[in-house]
């Protein structure tokens, strides 16, 4: 019989968890989806890193993670943290932690590492496998891009844009459209020099800024990832998304169709960097993947 398998993917705004079969190298079946926005990255310093209070809301979705697994009776974990993780003074005493609190054994990866679990996720999720895709997948903390040629990589880049890191650091939308502005212009001179050719590619969107935005476009009142994966939007749909929510306060965001709660004031942020990535590499259409990290992981052996 197949092992069951779990992964876990916990980010600077959102703690993932996934039980389910790998049945081949491309095919989950799951069997329970949970996640919590937990805001890991919320009040972070470079002094202190993460903060107590963000520290006790992930320690609690993972001890509920845990008692998941243990329900499930699982044989197999593979549990990764990212950019607050990576980036915090005290990451090992938090990982440390959760060991000792939960059992979890969590692995601390590097943005290379997240972009290719990423895609190999996405790929799982395609409805069309074959060509070029420029995979970017919007964290809380950070941002990685990814050209490959079907499910092979050709190249990978983490920049320092993340929604929970672009909201809480700067003071308001000219301030963030700035920073990505110049971080997606050293990214493209570094693909430039790397001869990467971006004709005929197809630009992939995965993660939480992607997927609201596909909810919000579909007005969904009730989330359902099979309608969002392989939803594809143009950037006059996202602009005017855009338009929508910027003049609202976050209190009022939440009233949007689409619009999860504990995302209404890390929106802007999110589609800003979409909007930029796709006007910078000359993008007029966006395919959303519901998939991404937390499925590559878990189709890891």
């Amino acid at each position: 019989m197949t092992e069951l398998k779990a992964s876990i993917d916990l980010g600077t705004n959102t703690a993932r968890l996934l039980i389910g079969f790998k049945e081949d190298e491309h095919t989950i079946r799951p069997v329970l989806l949970k996640r919590q926005i937990t805001r890991l990255g919320g009040g972070f310093t470079r002094e202190s890193g993460i903060s107590p209070e963000a520290e006790a809301r992930s320690l609690a979705a993972m001890q509920e993670f845990a008692g998941e697994i243990r329900r499930h009776n699982v044989g197999k974990i593979r549990a990764v943290a990212t950019s607050a993780v990576r980036d915090a003074a005290n990451g090992a005493e938090f990982c440390r932690k959760v060991l000792d609190e939960t059992g979890i054994q969590l692995q601390v990866i590097s943005g290379e590492q997240e972009a290719l679990f990423t895609l190999r996720g996405v790929l799982a999720g395609l409805d069309n496998k074959k060509g070029k895709f420029l995979v970017f997948d919007v964290g809380g903390g950070s941002t990685e891009y990814t050209l490959a040629e079907g499910s092979l990589p050709i190249f990978t880049r983490s920049l320092p844009l993340g929604v929970v890191r672009l909201t809480e650091g700067k003071s308001g939308p000219e301030a963030m459209t700035e920073k990505i502005r110049r971080e997606l212009a050293a990214l493209g001179g570094e693909m430039n020099r790397s001869a990467v050719d971006l004709g005929g590619t197809i630009l992939v969107g995965t993660a939480g800024t992607a997927t609201t935005l596909a909810a919000i476009h579909m007005e969904m009142t009730d989330y359902d990832y099979r309608r969002v994966n392989n939803h594809t939007m143009t950037l006059a749909d996202i602009e005017k998304i855009h338009a929508r929510l910027l003049p609202l306060s976050p209190e009022e965001r939440l009233k949007v169709k689409g619009l999860e709660k504990g995302r209404e004031d890390l929106i802007v942020a999110g589609t800003l960097i979409t909007i930029n990535t796709m006007k910078h590499f000359g993008f007029n259409s966006l395919k959303i993947s519901d998939f991404g990290q937390l499925e590559g992981l878990l189709l890891e052996d």
